[in-house]
């Protein structure tokens, strides 16, 4: 694997010299070549050392990440937020296909995302930005676009085209309003987490389904319920009775 040139950005010093610590002790393949306090001289080191990905943190108090990110005019490399709490900004983050890891950031975490860095290669960071953007300035919005990940990279979806998603092993098919399916290598708790503020339930272990497009419900011992497209899916007796309170039956 290629040696990948990293810039480390965090208003906290402690923070900075110990996030590079781990990676010049955990991480070979990540070489920093620039870390900074100040956000402002974090651009110019940008543009200066073309770097492969940034640690950014997102609590800084002149300028924050997301306000940094809108200043560099050209985006090509990978971003990986650093915050200090899981908060409002983490869901948005994931649902744009960002990485980001916790405070104090533990060492198997930053070796996880070091490994999923090596392997993601079309990096559209600008247009994630643009959606990590739009999520933060209009929260749980079934407008919300969600970035998917393909064979081929990412594609970006509105989360209202989405009527449910099916698990198969350790991939998940999405099932589209137009009709089409997607398989993506990622697990249906993933999309559960993801999608669970944005009317999503997960009415059974392989379904999720976008409540919005529930025609009708049959009661049952769990009950089945039909979707605008005609695809009928059981719901699991254990999950019937918080799915009935979602649905208000």
């Amino acid at each position: 694997m290629p040696t990948l040139k990293a810039i480390l950005i965090d208003d906290e010093l402690n923070s900075l010299q110990n996030l590079q610590f781990k990676i010049h002790e955990y991480c070979p393949t990540v070489k920093v070549v620039a870390q900074t306090q100040n956000p402002e001289e974090a651009i110019r080191l940008i543009q200066q050392n073309k770097p492969d990905v940034i640690f950014l943190d997102i609590e800084m108090p002149r300028m924050s990440g997301f306000k940094m990110l809108e200043q560099i005019p050209e985006i090509d490399f990978e971003v990986i937020f650093i915050t200090a709490y899981n908060h409002y900004a983490i869901n948005a983050i994931r649902i744009s296909a960002f990485d980001y890891l916790v405070k104090p950031v533990a060492i198997e975490d930053l070796q996880q995302t070091v490994e999923r860095l090596a392997g993601f290669t079309l990096k559209k960071t600008r247009e994630r930005a643009d959606i990590l953007k739009k999520n933060l300035a209009n929260p749980k919005s079934q407008e919300d676009p969600i970035a998917i990940p393909t064979n081929d990279g990412l594609e970006f979806i509105q989360i209202n085209q989405i009527m449910r998603i099916e698990s198969s092993s350790n991939y998940s098919k999405i099932i589209l309003l137009n009709g089409r399916h997607m398989l993506v290598t990622r697990q249906l708790k993933d999309f559960e987490e993801l999608l669970q503020d944005y009317k999503f339930y997960r009415v059974h272990h392989s379904h999720l389904i976008n409540l919005n497009y529930i025609t009708k419900y049959v009661r049952g011992d769990g009950g089945q319920i039909t979707l605008r497209n005609g695809d009928v899916i059981d719901v699991s007796r254990r999950k019937k009775d918080v799915f009935l309170k979602l649905i208000g039956g």
